[in-house]
């Protein structure tokens, strides 16, 4: 049976391949699950520094959800729909938007429905010049499930974010751009090459500095700025008496790069 999520590793990066090409890497389930327990294992290896997650084939990076699977859940009603595929679409999102190693999209063509919800959710997003973006789920007469309501009019503007979410137009990966979807756009065969660049320039810094800045943003932008500022502050006093703080404040007073953690 084929892996719905392929795991690969080298230079401490992690690349998460979607693997459901024939289905344009559509977020089934299992796959779902499959993503959540690759995280899982990432969080725990010291030896992993960066994740980079996009899609197999050169279709989609996720055309968004399994709709045959999701129709099934729809039918057995209201509780079914909302533990099956609401809560484990909202905890994946959640989880990779919290997760406290960057995690980069490499988005290699169409980020529609929770494709584009997952764009939204992780650090980073890289975009092939191929690349189309949709909030495509009000044309399935339902609002967003996994978290594309609340990221993405905090990610583009209220109103941009709205004509996104109800008219269910495609956008292209340099209006994903100028709306700040993505962080750049590459020609197709650059995109991993690219995403990797990315990901070497963010783990040159120590791994601890790097997770305390992905947490105080990711946590603050929900909060008032007197809350942000508190977990601000308690992100930086988790790094006093660090080996990144310490090795950091010592290269600036040598004038000399710090040595890698």
């Amino acid at each position: 049976m084929t892996e719905p999520v392929l795991f690969q590793m080298s230079d401490r990066i992690a690349l998460l391949t979607l693997n459901r090409p024939e289905q344009l890497n559509a977020l089934s389930y299992a796959l779902i699950d499959a993503l959540m327990a690759a995280l899982d294992r990432i969080e725990t290896d010291a030896g992993i520094r960066a994740v980079i997650l996009t899609g197999a084939g050169d279709r989609a990076f996720s055309a968004g959800a399994d709709i045959d699977e999701f129709s099934e859940s729809v039918r057995q009603g209201r509780a079914a729909a909302l533990r099956d595929f609401v809560r484990r679409g909202q905890a994946m999102t959640a989880r990779l938007e919290a997760f406290r190693k960057p995690v980069i999209a490499a988005v290699n063509g169409l980020a529609f429905g929770g494709g584009c919800e997952i764009t939204e959710a992780v650090h980073l997003a890289v975009a092939s010049e191929r690349a189309r973006f949709a909030k495509s789920e009000i044309r399935l007469g339902m609002p967003p499930t996994f978290g594309g309501t609340q990221r993405l009019p905090r990610l583009v503007g209220r109103k941009r974010g709205l004509e996104l979410l109800l008219t269910g137009d495609p956008v292209t990966a340099e209006r994903a751009l100028e709306l700040g979807l993505v962080n750049a756009v590459v020609p197709h065969d650059d995109l991993l090459p690219a995403a990797r660049a990315l990901a070497q320039r963010i783990i040159r810094h120590g791994p601890d500095a790097v997770a305390s800045v992905i947490t105080a943003t990711t946590r603050g932008l929900n909060m008032a700025i007197a809350e942000g500022l508190q977990v601000e502050s308690e992100q930086f006093a988790g790094l006093v008496g660090s080996r990144d703080l310490d090795e950091g404040l010592a290269a600036w007073r040598a004038r000399r790069p710090p040595h890698a953690s």
